[in-house]
């Protein structure tokens, strides 16, 4: 499985896009193009040549939660996902080469090994926009 959606009650929790996604020629996006953050891999030749460009203002508007990208560099991490009780609903684990773009609920990690992971969020980071779930062991 290349690509994982971690679905609750009609909602995406998240997208998780593995080490082993088939490669194809060019630029793939995994995400539709209506969610805030976007995910994508770029396969090119070499000599490919991208013309020089620069991207315009564009006026967005995000409402619902704040979301994240994570990229495994090294390692591995069991993601645990929760519902609107805090609630844990399931569990992943994605290892070296994995990303997985964190839209809904809640979740928490647990480094399963020594771990190098880049975090993609919108930003700045405000502390003040996060809750720490009630979570019953």
């Amino acid at each position: 499985m290349a690509i994982e959606e971690i679905k609750y009650q009609n909602k995406i929790f998240a997208v998780i896009v593995y080490g082993n996604v088939e490669e194809k020629e060019g630029v793939q996006f995994f995400t539709p193009d209506q969610y805030a953050l976007q995910m994508g891999k770029h396969v090119h030749k070499r000599g490919k040549m991208i013309k020089a460009h620069a991207h315009l203002p564009v006026r967005m508007e995000l409402s619902g939660p704040l979301q994240e990208v994570l990229y495994i560099q090294e390692g591995k991490v069991k993601i645990t996902f929760y519902g609107d009780k805090d609630e844990a609903l399931e569990s992943t684990i994605i290892k070296q080469g994995d990303m997985i773009l964190l839209r809904e609920g809640g979740h928490g990690f647990e480094f399963l090994e020594d771990t190098k992971m880049i975090e993609i969020k919108q930003g700045p980071y405000n502390p003040q926009s996060r809750r720490n779930l009630e979570v019953k062991e």
